[in-house]
């Protein structure tokens, strides 16, 4: 194959409708805009969410609370959801997705200290509520911080 003989695929490339060419292209004239009025004119039409001149929407609803955007948000779980495990695992982010505990990782994993735990297992999450580490280590397990 060389430089010469390379095409697009069949029926992917398709010629640009050209507007406003003679009354024979079947699109001359008023080139689809109909007859005068803001969208007709060059340059015309609305900007997005404009009504009219109406009130728009997003100007009536109230502006409410505010949204920190360097917020952390966790993916949680409770002391009482590890009990499903094995004395002597290791807990994680990807074990409890794979669990189905957790759906989505966001900023990392938090122990919340909800329930009771007897078994023997190691933990590793980004933070742990202050009962989550006690209950953890009480039932002889270990709490790591990643």
């Amino acid at each position: 194959m060389k430089l010469h003989e390379l095409a697009p695929a069949e029926g992917s490339v398709k010629p640009a409708w050209r507007k406003g060419r003679g009354p024979g292209s079947g699109n001359g004239k008023t080139a689809g805009k109909g007859h005068k009025g803001q969208n007709a004119r060059s340059g015309g039409g609305v900007r997005l969410g404009f009504e009219g001149g109406q009130i728009p929407l997003y100007r009536k609803l109230p502006k409410r609370g505010f949204n920190n955007k360097f917020a952390k948000h966790y993916a949680i779980v409770n002391v009482s959801d590890l009990n499903r495990f094995n004395d002597g695992d290791t807990i994680n982010l990807a074990v409890l997705m794979e669990a189905g505990l957790v759906t989505k990782a966001l900023d990392g994993l938090k122990v919340l200290g909800n329930g009771e735990i007897t078994k023997k297992i190691t933990v590793e999450a980004k933070i742990f509520s202050q009962t989550a580490k006690e209950k953890i280590e009480a039932a002889g397990g270990k709490t790591e911080v990643i």
